[in-house]
């Protein structure tokens, strides 16, 4: 694990649209100083100004009393504003509307149980293979792959290891075979909600290789707290050369087969 990334405050961010998340949760948090700041200084200004016994009235003539709230109100809503039409609602259309071309991104399928993450690459075909609950063996077939489906017979599983490639983009398929998860890799700045019965896609560029933890953002049962996996962004020649021997893996199995 990249221990160095994390520390007292946020992550060191590891997707190119980290900065962007960043820049608004830096926003949310300045506009919070300010208005404690403000508001506190003419809280206590007005406690000592106008405190009882000392002859001083509560409306005292000249006084503007009414300029800071009414600063305060413009400033807030102006502020508030800037953040919502001049960033946060750009990049949210951004990242929710504009998905990647999956012809040129690492496609993902991750299937949510408890307590473990299910995840499933299509393979060489790009096709992830049919799978169905009555085929769901939790010790062989955790996802219900269908074999008999041929656009299953190069797919590959990892229970817990999530392996792509770096600078390139990544679309990942989120549902869930239980209860409700949340899918969450702080250093992308990915947190998604997996839903029972829902297909939801999520995407993210990464920017750095290294190793990080799958984390579950949702109480999701008693032993919540193993919900953990393995996250691995490599270069591109390691992530296929892993690739390749998870397929020499599955031609040796059919070889034992027959």
């Amino acid at each position: 694990m990249n221990s160095s990334d994390y520390g007292y405050w946020i992550p060191k961010g590891a997707s190119t649209f980290a900065a962007d998340i960043d820049t608004s949760i830096y926003l949310v948090h300045i506009l919070m100083l300010i208005m404690l700041v403000v508001w506190g200084v003419f809280f206590i200004v007005f406690l000592v100004k106008f405190r009882s016994g000392n002859g001083n009235q509560v409306n005292p003539g000249g006084y503007p009393r009414t300029i800071i709230p009414i600063s305060m109100i413009a400033f807030v809503a102006i502020f508030d504003v800037y953040m919502l039409f001049g960033h946060d609602i750009p990049f949210w259309n951004h990242l929710k509307n504009d998905f990647p071309d999956p012809s040129k991104s690492t496609v993902v399928r991750i299937v949510a149980q408890q307590f473990v993450w299910n995840v499933h690459y299509p393979g060489q075909d790009g096709k992830f293979g049919r799978s169905r609950p009555a085929l769901v063996d939790e010790k062989i077939n955790p996802i219900g792959l269908d074999f008999d489906d041929p656009a299953a017979k190069d797919d590959i599983t990892t229970i817990g290891q999530l392996r792509i490639p770096v600078e390139k983009p990544v679309i990942v398929h989120l549902t869930s075979k239980d209860v409700i998860h949340s899918f969450s890799l702080p250093v992308m700045r990915v947190k998604q909600d997996v839903i029972p019965g829902m297909t939801i896609p999520v995407w993210f560029v990464p920017t750095r290789t290294g190793d990080w933890q799958i984390a579950c953002a949702q109480l999701c049962g008693n032993s919540h707290f193993k919900m953990k996996g393995i996250f691995k962004v490599q270069k591109e020649k390691d992530f296929l050369a892993w690739m390749a021997t998870k397929e020499a893996e599955l031609s040796e199995d059919d070889e034992e087969v027959w």
